[in-house]
């Protein structure tokens, strides 16, 4: 079982990925919420034995990180931390400069507005 985590700081939004993902692919992800990134960032260290599979994280949360987005700065953290190398990490957010911030990390992106569609999540989780 592969292990993910959504971070987001509204609570319908982390349901809506969870139901989702849980609706895709069964009980193929163990998953855990965070709704911080710092929140987030705590939970990847106490996860170090046993690292996330895949980070799923909005971009705007707590306002502490300025000028970068709270999801900006949880990605760096993770980039940056040796046990999450191989770890899928996916924007999920209502930003503009959406595709431009996956692009600067390498990371996968799905627009919020697409998160209605099942099959945006499955394109991004298919070969996972």
């Amino acid at each position: 079982m592969k292990k993910l985590l959504i971070t987001d700081d509204s609570q319908s939004w982390v349901k809506h990925h969870n139901e989702m993902i849980k609706q895709l692919f069964g009980d193929k992800y163990q998953i855990d919420t965070a709704y911080s990134a710092k929140q987030a960032n705590e939970m990847i260290y106490l996860n170090e034995d046993e690292p996330y599979d895949v980070i799923l994280t909005d971009m705007q949360m707590e306002s502490d990180f300025l000028p970068l987005f709270a999801g900006e700065w949880l990605i760096e953290q993770i980039q940056n931390f040796p046990k999450y190398f191989n770890c899928k990490i996916v924007i999920c957010s209502a930003a503009q400069n959406i595709k431009m911030i996956a692009q600067k990390y390498n990371v996968d992106y799905i627009p919020k507005y697409a998160c209605k569609d099942k099959n945006s999540y499955f394109e991004i989780f298919k070969n996972f």
